[in-house]
């Protein structure tokens, strides 16, 4: 069974964010970047999928700028067999928007012929969480989004979701595109023998024009603000004045 598994370039997870001066986006210039951290949970599942005799390839694939290399070298580190970079300049937290990476990626599954996409359920620079389900639409493909656990068996998949309700099993058919959700597993750190093994592991470069996919975004960001800074909140004597500052300046009891 051959793994696609897709990996983008982020904002690192601990960085704070700061507005760009034209507040028509966040500040990329000296900002810590990494894997998608539902990126890396989908590697991680891919590698335990190879441990387990259930893959036999993983093909770690990332769209972006040259610098999107470092994150599929990560993936190549963590276990991955080799890697697909289809290059473009458009910023990834903006102009290249989900249903462009999901036409982008439709070609690559095309080239590819996988068995099983592994994707993160989202980013979190855009928390859209619509490329997984899209490029399953446009394939014509059996999705199981927001995975927390995966079984395969039989030439099928069991994987249970996760739900606003609770979780879900289902059970699909293959070739199928999964969404990894945070608790499918914790990603392994990459250790260093095999970080040396990845800068000699084929990583093949496709420009993104040559796919034909129109890339135009659908969404315009007019402007980006911080939140309003929160008021400082107050120490009350006892109980009594906390029900009346709730009661009669808060208005959150009768």
């Amino acid at each position: 069974m051959k793994v696609l598994v897709g990996v983008k370039r982020v904002i690192d997870y601990a960085v704070k964010v700061r507005i760009a001066a034209d507040k028509k986006g966040v500040e990329l210039a000296n900002v810590k970047m990494s894997m998608n951290p539902f990126c890396e949970i989908a590697v991680e599942e891919a590698i335990r999928m190879k441990e387990g005799k259930t893959a036999t390839e993983i093909v770690a694939v990332s769209v972006g700028p040259k610098n999107a290399q470092e994150q599929i070298r990560t993936a190549l580190a963590m276990g991955a067999d080799r890697g697909v970079h289809v290059t473009t300049d458009m910023r990834l937290d903006q102009e290249l928007q989900p249903l462009a990476v999901a036409k982008l990626l439709k070609e690559i599954v095309e080239k590819e012929a996988p068995d099983v996409v592994l994707l993160g359920k989202q980013s979190i620079d855009g928390d859209c969480a619509q490329t997984g389900p899209m490029l399953a639409a446009m394939l014509g493909w059996p999705q199981a989004t927001m995975a927390s656990e995966l079984t395969f068996a039989d030439g099928g998949v069991t994987a249970e979701r996760e739900t606003d309700n609770g979780t879900e099993v289902i059970q699909v058919g293959t070739p199928l595109v999964v969404t990894a959700d945070l608790r499918l597993n914790e990603p392994r750190y990459a250790k260093l023998p095999n970080i040396m093994k990845a800068k000699k592991k084929k990583i093949e470069a496709i420009d993104a024009a040559s796919l034909g996919v129109d890339l135009s975004p659908r969404i315009e960001v007019v402007e980006m603000n911080d939140p309003p800074t929160r008021a400082a909140g107050i120490v009350v004597e006892d109980v009594t004045a906390l029900v009346d500052k709730l009661k009669n300046e808060a208005s959150v009891i009768a």
